[in-house]
């Protein structure tokens, strides 16, 4: 549907109806914490300007959710090319100033290009930002990096599709993006590229059969030569959404057309995805980016300051890369936050970035209980959570308890015996062993790490 976006009452109307798919492509929780204070102030020559109560919810919003929201708006306008983001409360005054301000700084930059304009291009989705000159190699995506490369030599018929799993965080998006960036850059127009969220993906679903428009679905997918796909865990279990991308990946992979995806995890370990799709992804080359060691997260340290031309002591430098181990988005949102305090005068000593970095990286965990911490463990093995419980000595139950008793202590704090207790009257030594165990393992397992890093997340999901 098409609407007028002028005055003030239809903005806001367009914002409730983005809002309202947006709440269906994201997780309850989720979209309370993100989206509850957000508002559409402006909408002008086709781009749409967001405000937001502070930066971090714009920082985040701007990084993970930017392709959702620009998808729901266009679904309700399709005169939207793009989305700003601004930091306004809910108060005429502060959005009156916010705007101001952005029209001031835009006149100050005329005949230049904005930051946002160079940030995404609208027709691919790429930023252009991720590139492989920018994308840090190490022993921990070396693979990755390289299977990416060969794609570009032989695009459609070496390496397709190539699948790309790993934890949060860690680059995959990136090296993706890379994919798309180079291809476009070696072939100029040769290759039409369009990279999409799952997300997108299932949003475009789900307003193609609300309007009966399923023929827009195979003529927006299945006419790219290159289609990368970010995330495709989270379509499992949408019927709907897996058969249209089934169809959409024959299609495609029968033209020799280009296809690369990621997931948080490999094809055989995502639960309720059909074993149609799984056998497709693992057709293809696998390749997975685990956690960073301690060189590779200096380098990464060290590479975006040169980037962002500031200088940090050797020191500070080796505290991030020790402290941060497991999240590379992390490390670079703590490091911006630095940055920050830097530029405000603080003097940046390692013991201040340890402060910073302690406070960062925090869990919530207020909100999660024992049950749902079972429950996440007993869904990653497809297993019901009284397996857990009871005396089954089989391989996998044993691990998947084992897990659950690690994770009962390390995100709650747990008493061992409260942990021996609730998985089946076990004995307060039985979970020591198991806590010990798994985190031993997981200082020389990266698979074992990757399934309790998927693990939590999906806790944190629920």
């Amino acid at each position: 549907m098409r609407v007028t976006t002028t005055p003030s009452m239809n903005l806001e109307q367009v914002w409730q109806n983005a809002l309202a798919e947006i709440e269906l492509q994201i997780s309850r929780p989720n979209f309370v914490t993100w989206f509850t204070h957000s508002q559409l102030i402006e909408k002008e020559a086709g781009v749409a300007l967001v405000a937001l109560p502070n930066h971090f919810s714009k920082e985040w919003i701007e990084n993970r959710y930017y392709n959702v929201i620009l998808g729901a708006l266009r679904n309700h306008d399709d005169s939207t090319k793009k989305i700003e983001f601004i930091v306004a409360s809910h108060n005429d005054s502060a959005i009156k100033k916010s705007l101001a301000a952005k029209k001031e700084k835009k006149e100050d930059s005329a005949g230049q290009l904005s930051f946002t304009e160079f940030k995404i291009d609208p027709d691919t989705n790429l930023n252009p930002r991720y590139t492989f000159e920018t994308f840090v190699v190490g022993k921990s995506n070396e693979l990755a990096h390289a299977a990416a490369q060969a794609v570009i030599t032989e695009v459609g018929s070496k390496y397709n599709p190539l699948f790309v799993y790993g934890g949060v965080g860690l680059g995959k998006t990136h090296l993706m993006q890379a994919v798309g960036n180079e291809i476009k850059r070696v072939y100029s127009n040769k290759y039409k590229v369009k990279y999409v969220s799952s997300e997108k993906f299932t949003n475009d679903v789900i307003w193609a059969i609300r309007n009966k428009r399923m023929e827009t679905i195979k003529e927006k997918y299945r006419l790219v030569d290159v289609l990368i796909i970010d995330d495709i865990q989270f379509i499992a279990g949408k019927p709907a959404t897996e058969e249209e991308f089934f169809y959409t990946f024959n299609a495609l992979y029968e033209q020799n057309k280009q296809i690369v995806i990621s997931s948080d995890r490999p094809p055989k370990f995502i639960p309720t995805l059909e074993d149609r799709l799984s056998s497709r992804f693992q057709g293809g080359m696998q390749v997975d980016i685990s956690f960073p060691d301690y060189e590779l997260r200096s380098a990464i340290v060290r590479t975006k300051l040169q980037e962002k031309a500031v200088l940090l002591g050797d020191e500070v430098i080796n505290t991030i890369a020790e402290k941060i181990q497991k999240n590379i988005r992390e490390l670079e949102g703590i490091l911006n936050k630095i940055i920050f305090y830097q530029s405000r005068g603080e003097e940046i000593t390692p013991k201040f970035a340890e402060k910073i970095i302690n406070e960062s990286i925090q869990e919530p965990t207020k909100n999660i209980n024992p049950n749902q911490i079972l429950k996440a463990v007993a869904d990653f093995y497809e297993i019901s959570p009284n397996d857990l419980i009871n005396r089954s000595r089989k391989k996998e139950i044993a691990e998947s308890r084992q897990i659950a008793m690690y994770l009962l202590r390390e995100v709650l704090s747990l008493s061992y015996p409260f942990i021996g207790n609730k998985l089946g009257k076990r004995d307060h030594t039985t979970a020591i062993y198991a806590y010990e165990k798994i985190a031993q393992e997981m200082q020389k397992n990266q698979n074992l790490n990757q399934k309790i890093l998927t693990i939590k997340e999906m806790i944190n999901r629920e």
